[in-house]
């Protein structure tokens, strides 16, 4: 999370976390990463993962309809000749290859070398597996599989900002999830992904922290305010995010891929993007076209549950040392709230100011007993804002202070969703179900 006012500003990570408690600014922009060995084996790790063929960070990613399609990304040192991803109905000796599209882009004053391949066709609640494939050889085979149409039960793994000045903090969060609940079908990180969009370390050591799973269930990824970031601590578009992260289309001229939407089992995903604010630097109109893209695909979904993922948070909050700042609502809250309401989005799930909240459900901006339940995810790295924020009074359940790492999980059965926030050793701290 940061202020647009001190995007443009190279204020370190660690002079702004000494000064932000008493001075009680909310973000700075970013930190400069050191070359620890954690990121310099990062590479090599990715790389073991897909036995000889020189593939990194493999990762699967979702896609407009998962039970019948899955999109396969990956990156190599040099450039593959025939690449391509073969795939298999699990235990089967007959399979599919689908030939990968290759795409170089330069960032960090890296070039990067990435294959993405789109497998279709797939049949709902099948086991599948898959391997990367080249004229130089092949990988190791990965699992896939594919939700049942309809109504499905199932879990998935949601992790709030995973922004570090060391990953290895996200990592642990990242694998103890995963460790504890290894029937996950998917996983989501809210935003913030990283701390410096531009800074290609960070990305190498964030897919690095998700190893055995971003290649085995899918991955649904958001845009934060820090995906804009340049190694300047200026605003930029979100070149590597948009690159690394091939998610569903929107039909959108100038904002392709910026926000998306998707189904599995019988819930409709809505991934808003919140970045407006960054992003009308360079150009103008994300928040103006997400309404109406909003309400027709939300109105055209058949499906019985309606979950919206956006990373800044609808609520505004007061600041320890602050007394200028008021409790309220956001620019986002007050835009997209009434058309939460209005749509029957189910759950709403954000991010960005690093801490768990619970409000309940809140409709016409207060809260009640119906309307959508929200949900504030928390924090997923080490960057943290211990003593910041002043409790809102929407606020129904707090995680413990100060604050530590956490990690959600969403269970889906046809008649209820269920939300559950965990701390890092699996200590459960919030469980709300939603039914209807």
């Amino acid at each position: 999370m940061t202020n647009k006012q001190n995007t443009k500003s190279r204020l370190s990570r660690r002079s702004f976390i000494k000064g932000a408690a008493g001075l009680g600014v909310l973000a700075a922009a970013g930190c400069f990463l050191p070359q620890t060995s954690f990121f310099r084996s990062a590479k090599n790790s990715a790389m073991a993962l897909t036995g000889d063929l020189q593939a990194m960070y493999l990762r699967q990613l979702i896609t407009a309809n998962a039970a019948n399609s899955r999109r396969i990304m990956w990156q190599s040192d040099t450039p593959l000749e025939n690449p391509g991803i073969e795939y298999r109905a699990k235990d089967s000796s007959d399979s599919h290859t689908v030939t990968a599209a290759q795409a170089f882009f330069t960032d960090d004053g890296t070039e990067n070398c990435q294959y993405d391949a789109l497998l279709t066709g797939l049949k709902p609640g099948q086991k599948y597996e898959y391997r990367v494939t080249c004229k130089q050889g092949a990988g190791d085979w990965h699992p896939l599989a594919t939700p049942q149409e309809g109504a499905a039960s199932y879990k998935m793994l949601v992790f709030p900002d995973s922004q570090s000045s060391d990953y290895s903090d996200w990592e642990k969060t990242a694998q103890s999830a995963w460790q504890r609940n290894p029937d996950a079908c998917a996983f989501i990180n809210m935003g913030d992904i990283v701390d410096n969009g531009e800074d290609s370390t960070q990305w190498h050591a964030w897919f690095n922290a998700v190893n055995g799973m971003k290649e085995n269930i899918p991955f649904i990824p958001l845009m934060g305010n820090h995906e804009t970031y340049n190694k300047d601590w200026k605003v930029r578009l979100p070149e590597a995010y948009l690159n690394y992260f091939h998610t569903p289309a929107n039909n959108s001229q100038n904002f392709e891929r910026y926000y998306y939407s998707f189904d599995y089992g019988d819930v409709h995903f809505i991934v808003l993007n919140s970045q407006w604010d960054e992003i009308n630097d360079f150009k103008q109109g994300l928040m103006e076209e997400q309404i109406p893209w909003l309400r027709e695909d939300v109105q055209k979904s058949k499906a019985k549950w309606k979950i919206l993922l956006v990373h800044k948070d609808v609520l505004q909050y007061r600041i320890h040392g602050r007394p200028e700042r008021k409790e309220g609502l956001s620019d986002l809250g007050q835009t997209f709230m009434p058309i939460f309401d209005e749509l029957g989005i189910d759950i709403v799930f954000t991010a960005h100011l690093h801490t768990y909240r619970n409000r309940g459900h809140l409709y016409n901006l207060s809260p009640s007993d119906k309307g959508p339940l929200y949900i504030l995810t928390g924090v997923a790295g080490n960057v943290r804002y211990p003593g910041l924020w002043i409790d809102h009074a929407y606020d129904k359940v707090t995680a413990p202070q100060p604050e530590t790492d956490n990690y959600l999980t969403l269970e889906v059965t046809p008649d209820q969703l269920t939300v559950a926030c965990f701390l890092p050793d699996g200590q459960e701290i919030d469980r709300v179900s939603v039914r209807k």
